[in-house]
């Protein structure tokens, strides 16, 4: 898979994959560099919808995963054997591509190289202390539209490291600045309420 292609082109490319079933395995074999970029791309598409538990919960948990092995620079993540041998059928892979397919065209339209050195090889430690802070975010986020704010950041982030745009890269972290902030308040007023009713 040539690393000029578009984020869309790479999730085409993946649907085109031989065989009734593709491994884990494979699809982060034939993603090369974009592997870190499209996996924080897919965990972030989820949680930009009203989404109930615990689904913000388990993205954000692999998210973290994934970024901490970003923040030594490695070149592509690490997976456990078991889950790079587990399989996905094709009709199921092919049913998340069409659904992913529409809202990332349509951000394509905006985004170009830009301030690339953000979404470079040495920026990649950064980025990953900035995914592992948003995926945090996702983890303890408010339940049903919480964890919206900061699914759209990671989608920027990761779209902005596959298209090599800085600007994107940018818009993620501020936007999942709000999102963090909308998180804590949520979380004192909790923690203020329960103050209340025990004192």
């Amino acid at each position: 898979m040539s690393s000029p292609l578009r984020t869309s082109g790479l999730l085409k490319a993946l649907a085109g994959l031989p065989g009734e079933r593709v491994e884990v395995g494979t699809i982060i074999a034939a993603l090369q560099d974009r592997a870190y970029a499209l996996l924080v791309v897919l965990l972030g598409l989820p949680n930009c919808l009203p989404m109930p538990p615990p689904i913000p919960l388990v993205c954000g948990l692999v998210l973290a995963f994934v970024a901490l092995q970003m923040l030594p620079g490695r070149k592509t993540p690490w997976l456990p054997q078991a889950l790079l041998r587990r399989s996905i059928g094709k009709p199921e892979l092919n049913r998340a591509i069409e659904r992913a397919l529409p809202p990332l065209i349509w951000l394509e339209r905006f985004s170009r190289p830009r301030l690339t050195m953000l979404g470079g090889p040495y920026a990649v430690p950064i980025l990953g202390l900035v995914i592992l802070i948003l995926a945090l975010g996702l983890i303890v986020a408010a339940p049903f539209i919480g964890q919206i704010p900061l699914g759209l950041a990671v989608c920027l982030v990761g779209l902005g490291m596959v298209e090599r745009d800085g600007v994107l890269i940018i818009a993620g972290a501020v936007i999942g600045a709000i999102g963090l902030a909308l998180s804590a308040g949520f979380a004192y007023a909790i923690f203020s309420g329960i103050q209340e009713l025990l004192f």
